[in-house]
């Protein structure tokens, strides 16, 4: 059995939500997902942004948001999935007092941006200033 705990993930921070990065390409011998668990303060907002050619699902598993795709928008809860087709534009609010929690799934996995990117996973023995 393979197990990844979030704390002890990659992780990635922008625009007050944590993205813990639980399974990338090639761990666990995986090759067609990404999967990250994600925690947003109340009022964070993740910037618009697609994945041309993946796939991907959210997962909400606490809290309530605002999830756009495209343009449509919605308010999403806990228990409800959120499909996004490859390229369509997509961002997710957190309109509640509580932390919104998600789990986001991509297929095939996103490419893994470069050091010194805004979308990059910092190594969880990495020193953080919080």
């Amino acid at each position: 059995m393979r197990v990844t705990i979030a704390e002890e993930s990659p992780r990635n921070e922008r625009a007050g939500q944590v993205s813990y990065l639980l399974l990338s390409p090639g761990q666990f011998g995986s090759t067609q997902m990404a999967i990250t668990l994600v925690e947003g303060d109340s009022g964070s907002e993740q910037p618009m942004h697609s994945h041309p050619e993946a796939e991907q699902v959210y997962v909400i598993v606490a809290g309530n948001g605002v999830m756009k795709v495209d343009d449509e928008e919605q308010e999403v809860a806990a228990g409800m999935l959120v499909f996004i087709p490859p390229g369509a534009s997509h961002a997710i609010r957190n309109v509640g007092d509580e932390s919104l929690m998600y789990v986001s799934a991509t297929s095939p996995p996103f490419r893994m941006p470069g050091p010194g990117s805004a979308f990059a996973y910092t190594p969880p023995n990495a020193e953080r200033n919080e």
